[in-house]
């Protein structure tokens, strides 16, 4: 059996750490990610650089052609919540684009990331349009942290100069509580054990608990996700082994 994960979809609130544990991942030596998380050649798919294309778009039909924006309202909020899902769809499409044209799959990781609130539908909603191409083979790392924490670490981490930047973007305090305070993860996962039911297909699931926060310092980063990952793994493990033993 290879010795990686094919996939982790790696959820949680804004700035409650999923950017920081990508960027100390892809910092590792290859041997080493492999030998200690069973991560390979790493290809990450986030929706975070579609949805700001999509305002960067609408800022320039607005200012440049006096054209209506399609996306988003001049305050940044979807014009429509089915946007949230269609974003979904697209890192479905993305990662079949990736499959199709990878050269080296068995090699290979995908980190799926995104974050979700109740106020737009939740991960409840999202987990609709994953496609079965993408859910076969993955693995979920859900990272917790309370809003209050979201927050602060939104606060400290935006840099205005690079609102486009995957480890400086950020959102205004209004805008976070609206869109994030509330979150389902925690309700969808209520009566389960290690393993979520994700469209007719098994998932196994571990929670990374941020709190006191881990990955704003790699020294106490690496061991956390040595423990939570190495529980990830033996739970994919026996998955995939229930697969192909019912096969």
């Amino acid at each position: 059996m290879k010795n990686k994960f094919d996939k982790i979809i790696l959820l949680g609130r804004p700035a409650s750490g999923k950017s920081e544990i990508i960027h100390y991942l892809k910092n590792l030596n290859l041997n080493d990610r492999i030998k200690r998380f069973h991560i390979g050649n790493l290809t990450d798919i986030d929706d975070f650089p579609m949805l700001w294309t999509w305002f960067e778009e609408d800022d320039i039909l607005e200012k440049v052609f006096h054209k209506p924006r399609l996306h988003s309202d001049s305050d940044g909020y979807f014009l429509q919540e089915y946007f949230w899902h269609l974003l979904i769809e697209r890192i479905s499409l993305e990662y079949l684009k990736h499959e199709r044209d990878n050269k080296d799959p068995d090699n290979t990781t995908y980190l799926i990331e995104f974050s979700r609130g109740t106020e737009h539908g939740g991960y409840r909603e999202a987990f609709k349009h994953l496609s079965k191409e993408l859910l076969e083979g993955a693995a979920i790392l859900y990272v917790n942290v309370p809003f209050e924490e979201s927050l602060r670490k939104n606060r400290k981490r935006f840099n205005p100069n690079k609102p486009d930047s995957i480890l400086e973007h950020g959102l205004e305090d209004s805008k976070i509580e609206r869109l994030y305070k509330e979150v389902d993860f925690h309700s969808i996962i209520e009566g389960t054990t290690d393993y979520l039911n994700i469209n007719g297909i098994k998932v196994p699931y571990v929670i990374f608990e941020n709190m006191p926060s881990k990955t704003d310092d790699p020294e106490l980063l690496g061991p956390a996700l040595d423990e939570v990952i190495s529980k990830l793994w033996s739970l994919y493990n026996y998955n995939k082994e229930t697969v192909q033993n019912d096969k």
